[in-house]
């Protein structure tokens, strides 16, 4: 039996061997298209060079595209695990031709492939072609020798594919496999084509004409080009004699990994839910490899939400403990030779699915009882409310899908009209609605450019200062000649236009490193560099406000970078990449670059990790750097592939796409051990030496999202400026007490436990004072109110958390019967009720506090019967508090 691996190994060689250049899978963000949530199809990498916006990687590729079904337009995420051919996560085999071969070739290929190399015989194959598309159907009855019986013409958009609107299209042709009669339904075309009979294995795009949206005929494109698909697990089942992709052997080892932890058998009822892990295990993981963190937006929501549906079903199942992770080492062991990312990215994987089923764990008990509370008495064929969804999803963290997945088994369904008024209701929809990825969007403009122009030389590396020449101006996305700033009325002499240098020295933001700043001047004319960023992969683009005189395409102008705001970030960056290695070391492998910011006055770094860092950790951390910047070593950087890299111990950033070349920073000595101390894949700026950073110093560390962590440090002459001010604090104090410096620490802490004795005095005075009479009036007897025994005082100078004892005084003596106590103190009002135990039923505390709150002026309050507590802006209303219980308990 072929293996899923061997055979994405046959299909990558057999191209390979028919000219076409193996690419390998992009990661599931999309690079390219900040439209997408995720990569969804083998063609997504290839969109620009099917588009003519950037040249090919060579006139024919292939590849074994990792592909994320789970949001927005592509959402299979209801039907996983209970389908046979439902997956979040596929890999889709792909062969393209970019204006090199066309449709005779590419079922030539294809047909070879299928029946040859495969085996598959040719009598259990049929295909489809778009209806009007005689020369494929002409090309299938030479090549395969099908008669007309088994090329059926499809007239629909089934057999007719188009990127959008406007841009490639064409027909398609599609080879399906016929699973015996043994199996219900008919073929494409038939009225029981949905039947599972006869399934799809792949799919041929000849992309032949061009699509206009204004409603243009359409016209022949100079080079038509091909685009395919194979799903890898469908084939995968074919070729293993199996119907159910879930019956193939990548997914049978995950599910006996499933079935060993859990002791549950993959049978009955129980077979979705390790059908659901073994899928999820693979999205999530192959997610988190690729850079993303689970969230509240955006695609760490999807990510989350894919989690928390596996870790329900896992909940089904009886695991005890968090399951998820322990399932990582059998993925890595089926996929981790195809792609490596995962096995860079185990400790990270394992972390982050063990840090969010605890979480989840600690809200899915609670939340499963809201669930069995409100679908209690509902039979089958039942309607859960859009609000109790709705407080599942905003209170407990399920997402709308787990539940309809969790009552799906009780044959109910949900109010989904509901649901979404209650979303909208509290303003939460922005969960629901992804935004788009936030990545800049490469325009055809900048490729264009890029294919005219060439790339632009970055001589930064070595120089500070050149003479380029102006080789475009683009004003307001439109190339212009001239940018002179007198054409400007009443814009004090200044312009902004960007410009593309033939060679240039400033670094363009990228990596997480700011742009350089410094200066362009040019005889006659001057301008001040606001930023610099890449577009089209490698031009430099500078937006520049002309300030004074004129700037021409072909000019040659000065730019000087500021060399001290360069010095000062090179320190900046290279300390980021020490503080990472040192992070690896003080806490675990887990810890993963997953963001940075560095520039001229600062370094910030997030990483992932579940929780705060400790004093003594933060303290290791700066250690271990501040011990690297000592050996003052030269720091080497070397160009090489990134395979080679990464093979070599290079880090290298997860979901990162990298060109054909890149540089690797090596930085210092290891502590402990041979080797490097750190090695990183990065193209910014650095030291020549760790000496040159001079000093590192952590000043913050703190939160910025679930199981992400940042901290912020200073270098060099900054860092020594904020130790100064720190030590000039200790001395002003030392001098305030008249201590030594060193008896700071001891005179603040004898202080402080002074304050807490004196009020703990004070508060032990004012709850005499209270119980001895009230003021406001208040009369300091017991009163009888329709046979309920009450108390009720006003007490000036008491806050919220002085209530509670006072109040439990006032209890034990009257002994039964409710007690009101309203505390001022600066100006605002505290109030606090207690009910005795042999009044409840009778009285409830949190209901009177909702009479007692709005009566002062404020909103809210809350608590339990027999004690509750709320709040008023308006000291001055304190009285009206207890006046609205007296009137309650009167009827």
């Amino acid at each position: 039996m072929q293996s899923l691996n061997d055979i994405r190994s046959a299909y990558l060689d057999y191209f390979q061997a028919n000219g076409h250049l193996v690419v390998p899978s992009a990661p599931l963000v999309p690079q390219n298209d900040p439209t997408l949530l995720f990569v969804n199809a083998g063609m997504v990498p290839f969109k620009n060079n099917f588009t003519g916006a950037e040249q090919p990687p060579a006139p024919r590729a292939t590849s074994s595209q990792k592909s994320v079904r789970a949001g927005g337009k592509h959402n299979d995420l209801d039907n996983v695990g209970y389908t046979a051919r439902h997956h979040t996560f596929f890999e889709m085999l792909g062969n393209f031709s970019f204006g090199d071969y066309f449709k005779e070739r590419a079922i030539e290929l294809a047909w070879n492939l299928v029946t040859k190399e495969f085996g598959l015989p040719a009598d259990k194959l049929l295909v489809t072609v778009y209806a009007e598309d005689d020369e494929a159907h002409g090309l299938w009855k030479k090549i395969a020798g099908l008669d007309d019986s088994r090329i059926i013409r499809i007239a629909t958009s089934d057999n007719f594919w188009s990127m959008g609107d406007s841009g490639p299209c064409g027909p398609c042709s599609e080879i399906f496999y016929d699973h015996g009669e043994g199996i219900p339904g008919g073929p494409p075309g038939s009225p029981d084509e949905d039947g599972d009979r006869f399934i799809e294995i792949w799919n041929l795009v000849f992309m032949q004409y061009e699509q206009f949206a204004d409603g243009r005929p359409r016209q022949p494109l100079p080079k038509p080009s091909i685009d395919t698909g194979m799903g890898l697990e469908r084939m995968a089942a074919v070729l293993q004699g199996v119907h159910n992709n879930y019956d193939i052997d990548l997914f049978q080892a995950l599910i006996a990994a499933s079935v060993e932890l859990t002791g549950v058998k993959a049978e009955g009822e129980a077979l979705p839910s390790h059908r659901v892990i073994a899928d999820h295990l693979r999205s999530t993981s192959f997610l988190v490899a690729d850079g993303v963190s689970p969230s509240n937006e955006g695609r760490g929501y999807v990510l989350r939400r894919i989690m928390r549906r596996a870790m329900r079903h896992a909940h089904i199942l009886g695991a005890q403990d968090p399951l998820m992770h322990r399932l990582v080492p059998a993925l890595v062991e089926q996929m981790g030779q195809a792609y490596p990312e995962l096995v860079r990215a185990q400790a990270l994987i394992t972390e982050t699915l063990r840090q969010e089923e605890v979480r989840f764990r600690t809200t899915l008990g609670r939340g499963m009882g809201l669930l069995e509370d409100a679908t209690r008495g509902l039979e089958a064929g039942g309607v859960l409310s859009g609000e109790t969804a709705f407080k599942l999803y905003d209170t407990y963290g399920f997402p709308l899908d787990l539940t309809q997945d969790a009552v799906r088994g009780m044959g109910l369904t949900v109010d989904l009209t509901g649901f979404d008024a209650a979303m909208a209701q509290q303003k939460a929809s922005s969960r629901e609605n992804w935004a788009g990825s936030g990545d800049r969007a490469q325009t055809a403009e900048w490729f264009k450019l890029r294919d005219r122009l060439g790339p632009t030389d970055f001589v930064g590396y070595e120089q500070s200062e050149v003479i380029g020449e102006v080789i475009a101006l683009v004003r307001e996305a439109a190339e212009i000649d001239v940018a002179d700033s007198a054409q400007i009325a009443g814009a004090a002499d200044a312009l902004t236009v960007e410009v593309l240098f033939d060679r240039t020295p400033f670094y363009a933001e990228s990596g997480g490193q700011a742009s350089d700043v410094g200066e362009i001047e040019w005889p006659g004319g001057a301008g001040k560099l606001d930023a610099v960023a890449k577009q089209a992969g490698d031009l430099y683009v500078h937006t520049l406000t002309i300030q004074r005189g004129k700037l021409a395409v072909g000019d040659r102008v000065r730019l000087a970078i500021d060399a001290d705001a360069r010095t000062r970030t090179r320190a900046n960056h290279s300390a980021a990449h020490l503080a990472h290695a040192a992070l690896k070391n003080v806490l675990g492998g887990h810890v993963a670059q997953k963001g940075q910011m560095v520039d001229a006055e600062r370094m910030r770094f997030d990483f992932s990790h579940g929780q705060a860092l400790s004093p003594e950790e933060l303290d290791r951390v700066e250690a271990e750097v501040n011990a690297v910047i000592r050996q003052n070593l030269p720091a080497k950087t070397e160009s090489m592939a990134p395979q080679q890299a990464i093979e070599a111990g290079a880090v290298a950033l997860f979901g990162e796409k990298y060109g054909e070349e890149v540089r690797v920073l090596t930085l210092g000595r290891a502590l402990a051990g041979e080797g490097a101390y750190s090695v990183e894949l990065c193209g910014g700026t650095h030291v020549a030496r760790t000496g040159d950073i001079a000093l590192f110093k952590i000043v913050s560390e703190t939160g910025v999202a679930a199981g992400v962590r940042r901290v912020e440090a200073l270098t060099g002459e900054a860092a020594r400026r904020f130790l100064l001010d720190r030590a000039g604090v200790a001395e002003g104090l030392a001098y305030q007490f008249k201590v030594p410096p060193a008896e700071v620490p001891a005179r603040i802490e004898a202080l402080t436990a002074e304050r807490k004795r004196l009020e703990r005095e004070l508060a032990d005075a004012k709850r005499k004072l209270a119980l001895g009479g009230g003021s406001g009036g208040e009369t300091s007897a017991v009163e009888d109110i329709g046979g309920i025994k009450f108390i009720g005082r006003v007490l000036d100078g008491v806050d919220g958390k002085g209530l509670r004892p006072v109040i439990e005084d006032f209890r034990k003596q009257v002994g039964s019967g409710v007690v009101v106590v309203v505390g001022v103190s600066e100006g605002k009002a505290a109030i606090a009720i207690a009910v005795t135990a042999d009044l409840i039923g009778r009285v409830s505390a949190s209901d009177l506090i909702k009479l007692a709150v709005p009566a002062m002026g404020g909103q809210g309050g809350g608590g339990k019967p027999d004690f509750a507590q709320g709040g008023a802006p308006d000291g001055a209303q304190a009285q009206a508090g207890v006046d609205a219980v007296r009137a309650a308990l009167a009827g």
